[in-house]
């Protein structure tokens, strides 16, 4: 098994592969940046190092800084989270290079399903349906605009090395083609050191669903299952749920065989997901593969009992996998929603701060991942995740009212956060038919915000009264 292990993160992830690494006996070191000297990780890990300014780029983004912390400490692998260099063929290269473990794919894995490009065309030769669209990274505009007379607008221009929403834009005509080619293109470069485009077929409401796969070293390659993302913003998530409401069993076992079929055409070793558009006729399509731990991998932890985290671990060490395909049983239904530090009346603002007070909701169910605590400073450099709030019930509506119940209980003052907005969403009589797609939150968002709006009125209104009593 690994000894020590250097977790290259901040925030609830950096909390959670440092409990995964307690309970299998393996000893961590946390780094942190100048604004995060006085966090949980730091804290509690068997060690923890500075390892720059507040700025991104020159701490959590600076592999340079990561390695040395490493072998510093004496670390015999790196576990990289989400975002930052988890998805860096890079960083993976340099930690080889210096006899470091990446707890992820190798190198020229990532780099392969890193370009949405290169993904599609390894999608099609694994047999796994692909949406239509270029075959690889467009020339120029004039390329692009051959393609979508070809192949039909609305057409969705992406960056090849995108990810998040970003490099990312939508062209509904041949009008608004180039200045979608432009933005989108200019903002890869800018977020990403690369401006490669392609561009695809817009699925018109569609469902977002993603595949968990687990694959070891010695050629076992398994799912587990399916999550619902299509609660999204600006194609950034707000709620997940396993299973997806919309699969049947014969889609769900076809998608997730399909989803293995991507990750061993791939070489793929450690924990990932393979995405897919599913169409209202009940077509389905590759779009990507995410080669990292997900934000939202909770709820097929709950649906599963897989410990997705220290399963990466083992793989990591060299170990097979302890089940097979057929092992793998769905149990209720779970529900993620993610709290953000930020205002919703005011187009989703961050709003960075101190925490004041904070109680955390429990009880049969529910499992709060979070690196808050009283007192603590969120700081304005970062993602403005906060917590993570997971609801696990034998139906999905029980899952649903004890997500209601988790969020009436959650409270943090000092800055505005999201929750009561995802509280509002799960009243929605859509939602709680499993009736919605990806344009869901925009549909719904106006009246969610007026709804939400009256609710903080009244809330101030009975605390003033309360106050003069």
């Amino acid at each position: 098994m690994l000894r020590r292990v250097l977790i290259a993160n901040r925030g609830e992830i950096a909390l959670r592969i440092l409990r995964a690494c307690r309970e299998m006996n393996i000893e961590t070191v946390a780094v942190y940046s100048a604004a995060d000297e006085n966090t949980l990780a730091a804290s509690l890990a068997t060690q923890s190092l500075c390892i720059g300014p507040a700025r991104a780029a020159e701490s959590y983004l600076n592999s340079d800084a990561l390695i040395t912390a490493a072998l510093a400490t004496g670390c015999d692998a790196v576990h990289p989270g989400y975002g930052f260099l988890s998805e860096s063929p890079e960083f993976a290269e340099q930690c080889t290079a210096a006899g470091l473990k990446f707890i992820g794919p190798p190198a020229e894995v990532i780099r392969r399903m890193g370009s949405k490009a290169a993904a599609k065309e390894l999608a099609k030769q694994a047999g796994v349906p692909v949406v239509p669209g270029s075959d690889g990274p467009l020339k120029n505009i004039r390329q692009a605009r051959a393609l979508a007379d070809k192949v039909g607008y609305p057409v969705l221009l992406k960056a090849s090395a995108g990810g998040g929403g970003r490099g990312m834009r939508q062209a509904d005509s041949a009008e608004a083609l180039e200045a979608a080619y432009h933005e989108a293109q200019a903002e890869a470069e800018a977020c990403f050191g690369d401006g490669e485009m392609y561009l695809e077929k817009l699925i018109e409401h569609p469902r977002h669903i993603e595949f968990q796969i687990l694959a070891d070293a010695h050629g076992h390659v398994v799912h587990l299952g399916e999550r619902e993302c299509s609660i999204q913003r600006r194609r950034q998530k707000l709620i997940e749920e396993a299973p997806s409401w919309a699969l049947s069993d014969a889609l769900r076992r076809e998608m997730g065989e399909k989803a293995v079929a991507a990750a061993r055409e791939a070489g793929y070793v450690g924990a990932g997901t393979v995405e897919f558009v599913l169409a209202p006729d009940g077509a389905y399509y590759f779009i990507e593969m995410n080669t990292r731990i997900q934000v939202e991998h909770p709820v097929t932890e709950m649906v599963t009992g897989v410990d997705l985290v220290k399963e990466q671990l083992r793989i990591a060490a060299g170990l097979p996998l302890t089940f097979t395909q057929d092992e793998i049983t769905l149990h209720g239904h779970a529900l993620e929603c993610r709290i953000n530090a930020e205002d919703p009346q005011q187009d989703f603002r961050p709003c960075p701060g101190t925490v004041e007070f904070l109680h955390v909701p429990g009880g049969p169910g529910v499992r709060v991942d979070t690196a808050l605590f009283t007192g603590c400073v969120v700081p304005p450099y970062y993602d403005s995740l906060v917590a993570k709030v997971i609801a696990h019930g034998n139906t999905r509506l029980e899952a649903i009212r004890r997500m209601r119940r988790a969020l009436e209980e959650f409270i943090v003052d000092g800055f505005i956060t999201n929750a009561s907005l995802s509280h509002l969403m799960l009243y929605e009589s859509d939602f709680v038919r499993g009736e919605y797609d990806t344009d869901f939150v925009a549909g719904h968002m106006e009246k969610l915000l007026q709804l939400s709006s009256a609710c903080d009125r009244l809330s101030a209104e009975g605390e003033r009264d309360r106050d003069a009593e």
